[in-house]
C-alpha cells in the first residue's frame, strides 16, 4: 500500500505544494494506486512535503520518490529520450526547482494580502494565542530562505524580471509541442506543471501571475496537464483572484 503524504487541497488547487503535486504526478503517470493523506512538514522523515509510506518504506522529497518509483516499480519517466534530453530535462527541472521556485514562494508567503489569505490560514487550527507568533515566526523563516537563496536580497522589480525570464524560457522550450520534451509527457512534466499551477492559480494575486497567464502556451500546457492528470478537478485559471477567493 502506498500513501502520498501532502498539504491537500487548497489556493484553488488539487494540491497546494508544487513538489506534492510533482510527486502525485509521477503516481498517475506510472499508473501505480495510492491513498493521500494530509500531513504536517515536522512529521516527514525530512521535515518538508512531500513523503512517501509504501508499504513501511518511508521516502520524503519529491526527487528521491521518483528514483523509488523507477526502481520498485521497473518505471523509466524519461523513457524515450536520449542521453541529451534526459540532461535538458533535468536543466529545465533545476532551473524550475532551484529558481523559479523562489519567486512563487515570494508571491506566496511575502506579498502581506497573498499571505494573509493564503499560508497564514495553516495555523488556524492552533490554539488562538499561538496563531499570530506562529504565523511571523514561520513567514519569517521563507523569508531568510528566499534571501539565502539569492532571490530575495532583490527589489520586487528585478525579482519579477528573474521570474519572467524563466518563464519565457520555457514557453520557448515548450513551443508548440503537447509536453515539454515533446509528444508525450516526462518527469520534468510533472514539476513545469506543478510550478505553472501554482503560479496561474487565480487564488493568487501578483504581477507575475498576471505575465504567465499571457503566455498562451504555457497556458494551454496547464489546462492540458490538469485535465489529464487531475480530471476531476474544477481548474478555472481565468477567474480572477478575488472570485477565486468568494468562491
Amino acid at each position: 500500500m502506498i500513501t502520498l503524504y501532502g498539504a491537500g487541497e487548497k489556493f484553488g488547487l488539487p494540491e497546494t505544494s508544487p513538489y506534492v503535486m510533482k510527486a502525485e504526478v509521477f503516481l498517475r503517470m506510472a499508473g501505480l494506486s495510492y491513498a493521500k493523506e494530509f500531513s504536517m512538514p515536522h512529521l516527514s522523515p525530512k521535515g518538508q512535503l512531500p513523503w512517501l509510506d509504501d508499504d513501511g518504506e518511508l521516502v520524503a522529497d519529491s526527487h528521491f520518490i521518483r528514483l523509488h518509483l523507477e526502481r520498485k516499480y521497473a518505471v523509466d519517466f524519461d523513457e524515450g529520450l536520449c542521453s541529451v534530453q534526459r540532461a535538458q530535462a533535468w536543466a529545465i527541472e533545476r532551473m524550475l526547482e532551484n529558481h523559479f521556485n523562489w519567486a512563487i514562494a515570494h508571491v506566496r508567503w511575502l506579498i502581506p494580502e497573498n499571505y494573509a489569505k493564503g499560508p497564514a490560514q495553516f495555523f488556524t487550527a492552533m490554539p488562538p494565542e499561538m496563531q499570530e507568533d506562529m504565523r511571523r515566526d514561520i513567514q519569517g523563516r521563507v523569508a531568510q530562505n528566499v534571501k539565502a537563496s539569492g532571490v530575495g536580497r532583490h527589489t520586487d522589480a528585478e525579482i519579477l524580471g528573474l521570474g519572467v525570464r524563466s518563464l519565457a524560457a520555457l514557453s520557448a522550450l515548450l513551443a508548440d509541442k503537447p509536453f515539454v520534451m515533446g509528444e508525450r509527457p516526462t518527469s520534468v512534466d510533472a514539476i513545469a506543471f506543478g510550478m505553472l499551477a501554482g503560479l496561474m492559480t487565480p487564488f493568487f494575486d501578483a504581477p507575475i501571475r498576471d505575465r504567465a497567464m499571457s503566455f498562451s502556451n504555457l497556458t494551454a500546457y496547464v489546462d492540458r496537464m490538469m485535465a489529464g492528470v487531475y480530471p476531476e478537478f474544477a481548474w478555472t485559471p481565468l477567474a480572477s483572484p478575488r472570485e477565486a477567493v468568494a468562491a
